[in-house]
């Protein structure tokens, strides 16, 4: 029996992820976080660069779409697995259901004013991280399984540095056609349409969001492939399929 996944109201959860992002005092109490210091220093918009409304959000579609008793990892030391290149890596949020790896995750953001340098900086990253796991799950590293969830999300600031188009020099030979005079955001659309396709990851994402949105928890999807929605539904499918993969193995 086919059923749709649920994706648990993420638009509603998202905003206030964002508004936690950005520093929102309330936000940030409802996602357990704690503010420090002066209590009005939040509005000087500065980001508490936190991304655990996101995770949260993930945690109630693990539990939403039947995998209730799921392990959910949010916490430091119980984050890292074994790698092939390297012992182990940290990763943002691990779920596993009776001994299975079910998910792996990895949140990231992007804030002005340095976008060139950071922007190689994210994409080494998370390239070495997905092909140095894949390597890993190839060996065994993980026991007998079925494939796990992969993804990459990354929430980038839209600015005026984010927005506008970027040139690039290369010397030798010239870059992609598809690269030439693009902005940061869109650099980070193609890439992650690039991480799919290359199948590194199961889905990734890049959400943009202003500083005002600390108020309104506004953000913006680049593209319909890299949007939020698109991660939650392939993520949601994913926990919906491996339990009733479970219920059947009984």
């Amino acid at each position: 029996m086919h059923t749709v996944p649920d994706l648990t109201h993420f638009e509603y959860k998202a905003k206030n992820a964002i508004r936690a992002f950005w520093g929102n005092p309330d936000a940030l109490r409802q996602s357990g976080m704690q503010t420090a210091g002066d209590p009005g220093a939040w509005r000087h918009f500065r980001p508490c660069k936190n991304l655990a409304g996101f995770e949260e959000l993930m945690a109630d579609i693990v539990r939403a779409n039947g995998l209730e008793e799921a392990d959910i990892y949010r916490k430091n030391g119980l984050l890292t697995l074994p790698g092939y290149f390297r012992p182990s890596k940290f990763w943002s949020l691990l779920i596993f259901f009776r001994g299975h790896l079910v998910a792996l995750m990895e949140f990231k953001f992007q804030t002005a004013p340095s976008f060139g340098n950071n922007f190689n900086l994210r994409i080494e990253q998370a390239v070495g991280s997905a092909y140095d796991f894949w390597a890993a799950y190839r060996q065994g590293l993980f026991g007998t399984q079925q494939q796990p969830f992969v993804g990459w999300m990354i929430l980038v600031e839209e600015s005026p540095e984010s927005d506008e188009p970027v040139g690039d020099k290369s010397p030798h030979f010239p870059v992609c056609d598809e690269f030439r005079n693009v902005s940061y955001l869109r650099r980070y659309d193609l890439f992650c349409k690039k991480l799919m396709k290359e199948q590194l990851y199961s889905a990734a994402a890049v959400v943009s969001s202003p500083r005002e949105a600390m108020t309104s928890g506004e953000y913006s999807d680049v593209s319909v492939d890299t949007s939020l929605k698109s991660f939650v539904t392939r993520f949601a499918a994913h926990i919906a399929a491996t339990a009733a993969n479970m219920a059947a193995s009984l």
